[in-house]
């Protein structure tokens, strides 16, 4: 059962969820996590205080609205719109990454983050 969180940047909150795998379990079990934010194109990315390999949804096939987490900079990265690597609307992250959530509102929102700092996550009540 998806675990549902609430991602908040620069006075924009939007609704989450996380699925249930093994990693992204350990991030829930982080939460909540505040981070310094970073982008890369329409993703922004993010080192949180979790290590773990890639799984069985290790991929670069990403859609808009993809949250996924990235082994090498123990990053969380959140997708919503092209990418440096992106040769059309979709994202494609630097690397692999496993797929541990997807966003719930319209992605497209993040937009307007853009130039934030810092990102906060936390588990949704109720």
């Amino acid at each position: 059962m998806p675990t549902h969180i609430k991602i908040s940047i620069d006075g924009i909150t939007i609704d989450a969820e996380f699925f249930d795998t093994v990693c992204a379990g350990k991030i829930i079990d982080a939460l909540p996590i505040e981070g310094t934010l970073n982008e890369w194109g329409d993703e922004f990315y993010f080192t949180i205080p979790v290590e773990f390999s890639l799984d069985e949804t290790a991929t670069v096939d990403v859609n808009v609205g993809d949250i996924g987490y990235w082994p090498p900079g123990s990053a969380l990265a959140i997708f919503f719109g092209p990418t440096p690597l992106s040769t059309g609307s979709k994202p494609v992250p630097a690397g692999k990454v496993n797929i541990v959530g997807k966003i719930i509102d319209d992605p497209e929102i993040l937009i307007q983050a853009k130039g934030a700092e810092r990102i906060m996550l936390t588990k949704k009540k109720g």
